[in-house]
């Protein structure tokens, strides 16, 4: 648990010191999204490498409703050195509607950094994710594999917008 949480402590200290909610340049937050719909368990298929989850396979995320209206994150990996669970609970809330995947998340405290659903499979089986910048791009997937030609579909719409697709990793599970 102490990888996820001091990875996200430096996540979040670095997005205050960025410019949290930022959306990269050509990324557009999926519209007429339905929340309900999304709600539930994620397989990561693949990442952009970064502190929070260096060294994780097995990662998956699990989002439910809060009594706040906000959405409770629950994201696991286990670490590939020791064998062990890591977890992170955080919130997140809409940014600008509620029908415009462009969430803010927090895991630490009063810091917020984008989530940013800007591709979904009709039927909300799998999704890219974006973060603030470049540096952070996800593709999650309802089940621990994925055609491969979503996964060509990714890396290709990820290159266009700007991503480097090269230093995509790719999730055991």
């Amino acid at each position: 648990m102490k990888h996820l949480w001091k990875g996200l402590t430096l996540f979040f200290s670095a997005l205050v010191m960025t410019g949290c909610l930022g959306k990269p340049e050509n990324v557009e937050p999926v519209q007429d999204f339905e929340l309900d719909r999304y709600l539930g368990k994620w397989y990561e298929i693949a990442r952009l490498d970064h502190s929070f989850e260096r060294g994780l396979d097995g990662v998956t995320a699990e989002y439910s409703m809060r009594g706040d209206g906000g959405v409770k994150v629950v994201n696991r990996g286990i670490d590939i050195e020791t064998g062990q669970l890591d977890e992170a609970v955080g919130k997140a809330y809409f940014v600008n509607s509620a029908d415009e995947a462009f969430l803010k998340v927090s895991f630490f405290g009063p810091f917020y950094g984008s989530y940013i659903v800007w591709d979904l499979e009709e039927n909300y089986q799998y999704a890219f994710v974006s973060g603030p910048d470049l540096d952070y791009l996800w593709l999650l997937s309802r089940t621990p594999d994925i055609a491969p030609e979503v996964v060509v579909d990714f890396q290709r719409k990820a290159e266009a917008i700007g991503f480097d697709v090269s230093q995509l990793i790719y999730v055991n599970h």
